[in-house]
């Protein structure tokens, strides 16, 4: 079976079972395990936006495009040895000798890096693992729940309230990521910035931030029509492209800081500031309170705790240590919402109401209910409807019309009675 037939087989039914079984019969396809290598490997970019459809050439197409020969152009494309004009004109090339099945379901979707098929690159390695490179990031640990590894020589950093963002460099171009190796199509100014000679083979970390949150959402993956010209990379870390594929890198903490001081940036990219912080001292721990206090007076979202000698590692550590704030609203539950996929029929989630700090909140929140709960409010929710709800959130939010609301609200409780008691 040629690969744009197993494409169209996979996009013919939904079920996960049903994909790994049909990519699993077709491992031995080395033509098709190559292209969702470089379909669905995150660090794989082509440098282009659009990619024509075969079907607007009529009859004027070839009868096929050998996949040896389809591959000098991805890896031209990926070397960069082909952009702007040059890059079009060759994908129309190559378009013009293929067929049109062959093109519009297999060849172009690996351009596109989508091949709109319901599966990722996860499902593929549940088949065969370490098919596809994983993209991996350094993630911090609550450090509310490793109080005991808050010691020792420290630096602490402001925690800033963007979004997460890896700029990897190759070939004097950058590519902009999200944690979870999405590209960022639409900050190309902090792009231009990094796209240097200087910084070939590194891979900065940092998040991307602007004056308006709410905005700065919207303009992470719209492709037209968005401003993001104030945005600008809060950037913190830095480590060498090979130890960032290897997951792991050698340089300490301090070490990290000090190659990022001596690297000059435009204005669109600075440098977060940080203090070093004996925790083992009387003074160090009243300093890490004040700093904590500040950072939230200021702004921020509280602090970021690094030992000095830690190395980078591509995985969640407490080697960074997030330090945030959790603010507790107690809100009135006006109505209930059905769940979807597996929560229907059941609880989705409990739309609540109410004034907390002088401002009206309205919020949906189902993170934290369990299972037996959602089944109880749901079966009882003309009792549930205008009780008082307790809910944890990160922060207040503002939205664009005015309206306020809570950054990743959850669950804690109702107040004055347990569900499976009161109701």
């Amino acid at each position: 079976m040629k690969p744009c037939e197993i494409i169209k087989l996979l996009r013919s039914d939904n079920s996960k079972l049903f994909k790994q079984e049909v990519i699993s019969q077709h491992m031995d396809n080395e033509e098709f395990v190559e292209g969702l290598q470089y379909a669905l490997t995150p660090l794989i970019t082509y440098g282009v936006q659009s990619v024509p459809n075969a079907e607007l050439l009529g009859e004027f197409h070839g009868p096929e495009l050998e996949w040896s020969d389809f591959k000098v152009l991805l890896d031209k494309l990926i070397a960069r040895e082909l952009t702007g004009h040059a890059a079009r004109d060759a994908i129309v090339d190559s378009m013009v000798l293929s067929n049109v099945e062959q093109w519009n379901d297999w060849y172009r979707p690996i351009l596109l890096k989508d091949l709109k098929a319901g599966f990722s690159e996860k499902t593929v390695n549940k088949v065969a693992k370490g098919t596809i490179q994983v993209f991996g990031c350094m993630l911090a640990r609550d450090g509310a729940k490793e109080e005991k590894k808050l010691i020792g020589d420290v630096l602490i950093e402001n925690k800033y309230d963007g979004v997460r963002c890896i700029a990897i460099v190759q070939n004097n171009t950058a590519t902009l990521y999200s944690r979870n190796g999405k590209v960022f199509p639409n900050f190309p100014h902090i792009e231009a910035a990094l796209s240097k000679p200087e910084f070939n083979n590194m891979v900065f970390d940092g998040e991307i931030m602007s004056e308006n949150f709410q905005a700065l959402m919207k303009q992470v993956y719209r492709k037209t029509d968005v401003d993001t010209s104030d945005a600008y990379l809060a950037l913190f870390d830095v480590l060498d492209l090979s130890e960032f594929n290897a997951g792991k890198g050698s340089n300490t903490t301090i070490e990290r800081k000090e190659i990022l001081a001596e690297l000059p940036f435009d204005e669109c990219i600075r440098k977060v500031d940080f203090t070093r912080v004996n925790l083992d001292t009387a003074e160090g721990q009243q300093m890490f309170k004040n700093m904590n206090r500040i950072a939230i007076a200021e702004g921020y979202e509280g602090l970021m705790v690094k030992p000095v000698e830690a190395i980078y590692e591509c995985k969640r550590s407490d080697s960074w240590l997030k330090i945030k704030p959790i603010i507790e609203v107690t809100l009135t539950v006006i109505d209930i919402e059905e769940g979807q996929g597996k929560f229907e029929g059941t609880t989705g989630a409990l739309v609540c109401e109410g004034i907390d700090d002088g401002v009206t909140i309205g919020v949906n929140v189902g993170s934290g209910l369990t299972d037996e709960m959602r089944e109880s409010i749901w079966n009882n929710r003309d009792d549930v409807i205008g009780q008082l709800v307790e809910i944890r959130a990160d922060v207040i939010t503002q939205a664009d019309n005015g309206e306020y609301s809570l950054r990743f609200p959850r669950f804690k409780t109702f107040r004055g009675f347990d569900v499976g008691e009161k109701i």
